[in-house]
């Protein structure tokens, strides 16, 4: 990749416009981190060593959080680092690689939040059968499809943008090598591969949120049906977290990711960005509660 380009490192600005704040950033982001390291750990070690959490949902919350811990380390322990050195230097590869797994643990979640989306669907539509449609079997390729489907993104789109040529600025007006502020720094217009880019990321992020807009409107319907007040709320209950959780995610992937550059304003865009790659990796343990909300 290195020989179509004469930028061989990068300086990741950050929230260089906010030195003086550099510290109080710092220990914000630090508290955010370990919050969200111990919450998703919690999570798992919970359902791990609870017997009675051994259902399909609780299954896939379980990876859910793995991939939470996996998404926020590819960020923030940099920009942490980044707020109290004066060096702000990425090498190319390095920025590639967090290009890579930043782009497929956000694809992969957006993947398995579909996969879950379905499991509500089957616990709520065909609950006489769900134990059988919802098998070990299904569930390990369910999640294993969207782990696949993560990597070939992942590998597609940094592979678009590294192959491209830097030449003149090295500098990222961001807190990480995300797509929209490197196309800025490529030499040559980038129009077609900036729609390539839109494109392929509808498409990608549009079919888990099909399947899961699918499997709501199923699941609403349903629910209506049900005479009893509390057999509504109870039905709803089982799915209202992760219906939280999917607006979240969906919603700030759509505005980040799926518009042209010359719309893409920086400090939004900041705010958006960091809001999906740390701030839903914080609400989820509180947003998703151990016991009584996920029984299938």
């Amino acid at each position: 990749m290195r020989k179509n380009t004469s930028v061989t490192e990068f300086v990741i600005l950050g929230f260089s416009n906010h030195r003086d704040m550099n510290l109080i950033l710092f220990v914000v982001f630090l508290c955010i981190y370990i919050v969200t390291v111990l919450g998703n750990i919690l999570i798992i070690v919970v359902i791990y060593v609870d017997p009675t959490l051994r259902t399909p949902m609780y299954f896939f919350l379980r990876n859910l959080s793995f991939l939470d811990l996996c998404y926020t380390s590819v960020t923030l322990p940099k920009m942490l680092a980044n707020l109290l050195s004066e060096n702000k230097n990425i090498s190319f590869s390095s920025c590639a690689v967090q290009m890579f797994f930043f782009l497929f643990f956000g694809i992969t979640e957006c993947f398995l939040l579909a996969s879950m989306a379905y499991d509500r669907y089957n616990a709520i539509c065909n609950p006489l059968r769900y134990t059988a449609i919802m098998n070990k079997r299904v569930c390990i390729q369910l999640t294993g499809g969207s782990w696949i489907c993560g990597t070939l993104v992942a590998v597609g789109h940094t592979t678009s943008v590294f192959t491209l040529p830097f030449c003149g600025s090295n500098v990222i007006n961001h807190f990480f090598c995300d797509i929209q502020p490197l196309l800025k720094l490529v030499c040559w217009d980038t129009y077609w591969i900036e729609i390539e880019i839109i494109v392929g990321a509808a498409f990608t992020l549009m079919r888990p949120l099909l399947l899961s807009l699918v499997s709501y409107i199923c699941i609403i319907s349903t629910i209506l049906r049900i005479r009893s007040t509390e057999g509504r709320h109870k039905a709803f209950s089982t799915c209202s977290s992760h219906l939280i959780v999917v607006t979240l995610c969906y919603g700030t992937a759509l505005i980040v990711y799926i518009r042209p550059k010359s719309s893409y304003g920086l400090g939004l865009d900041k705010l958006f960005s960091l809001f999906y790659s740390v701030g839903i990796a914080l609400l989820n343990p509180i947003i998703y509660r151990p016991k009584g909300e996920y029984d299938g």
